[in-house]
């Protein structure tokens, strides 16, 4: 069995493939899905042998199968948003203390203490259901932060503009996470200056507006709160890391995450730097689920290993993705 400890100590590229390896052996042995997966593209751990065999389990399996790499109790059933009608995913959590590790090493990583800063959600679409794995990390980051003022605003935009306005001016570090199109109704109703706020977008419009690209978005977020840079998250139902964004939409990933770009025509080829292609994530930190995972989102990676999310794959476009249905 592989210990958080090895997950959540890893330096290096060496490091990362050897840990990769194992987490893939200790999957292929104890997750039944994922092993009937492997079997159907022949391979194995007698033919896995570097990163880049590794097989990426396509991401809507966590809408119809119980992704999970044991019998033990689920401590957390994390769930999708999604459309009325249609199906989500749900990611059985056996142990939730690593998520809460990856999260809270994840944010430190990057930000440092979270006693740092006074955090204020704008979550509405994820605070008006159940299951959300982005409530459950803004929750605990809020309590950590140990800040009176740091809490979850729902539709009460005219509050939130009094706090954030009254904090900034304190000279308090602030950090302001929002779902996109919350965050767009936050500057249509007022102009801001801010000097010490942090602005972090989550994506997502919800069906509540029309889809806009980065730029666009980042330029009339920028110029509505009065900061020269967006910070974004990435992550997912079926992950229990974040990537993050400090501006322009360059992403980077804690050192036991990785993404890898595979081609959108064949699923099994992996392609190089600066290509688009569709975005494969290794989260090892899903030990007790699925490590490898083909997502539905299109980028490219850079020679840094950071990466841009360009878009999603429509309908049609996820080819090389459903190689397999039982």
């Amino acid at each position: 069995m592989i210990a958080a400890t090895d997950i959540f100590s890893i330096s290096g590229k060496k490091d990362f493939e050897k840990i990769a390896l194992k987490v893939f052996r200790f999957q292929y042995e104890n997750n039944a899905v994922y092993r009937e997966f492997c079997e159907f593209i022949k391979r194995n751990p007698s033919n896995v042998k570097s990163l880049d065999a590794i097989p990426f389990l396509p991401i809507q399996f966590f809408k119809s199968h119980d992704i999970v790499c044991s019998s033990a109790k689920i401590e957390q059933t994390f769930t999708s948003s999604g459309t009325t009608g249609l199906q989500t995913s749900k990611h059985l959590v056996t142990d939730i203390s690593m998520y809460e590790t990856s999260y809270r090493k994840g944010f430190s990583e990057f930000y440092g203490n979270i006693e740092n800063y006074c955090v204020l959600a704008l979550l509405p679409s994820y605070l008006e259901r159940e299951g959300s794995s982005l409530i459950y990390m803004v929750e605990d980051l809020i309590k950590m932060s140990n800040h009176p003022d740091s809490g979850f605003y729902l539709h009460n935009y005219d509050a939130l503009i009094e706090k954030l306005e009254a904090l900034d001016n304190s000279g308090q570090n602030v950090l302001l996470i929002g779902v996109t199109y919350a965050l767009l109704d936050l500057v249509e109703k007022h102009q801001f200056h801010l000097k010490n706020t942090i602005i972090m977008e989550t994506g997502g419009m919800k069906g509540k507006r029309k889809e806009m690209i980065r730029e666009e978005l980042h330029t009339i977020l920028c110029n509505g709160f009065g900061v020269s840079n967006i910070h974004s998250e990435y992550g997912m139902t079926e992950l229990l890391s974040q990537a993050y964004s400090l501006g322009n939409g360059v992403f980077e990933c804690p050192p036991w995450m990785q993404v890898i770009i595979r081609d959108t025509e064949d699923a099994l080829t992996l392609l190089p730097n600066g290509k688009t292609g569709g975005i494969n994530v290794i989260d090892l930190a899903n030990i007790n689920s699925c490590s490898f995972i083909a997502t539905q989102d299109l980028g490219k990676k850079n020679p840094n290993h950071s990466f841009e999310v360009l878009g999603r794959f429509d309908h049609s476009d996820i080819r090389g993705c459903n190689l397999m249905v039982f």
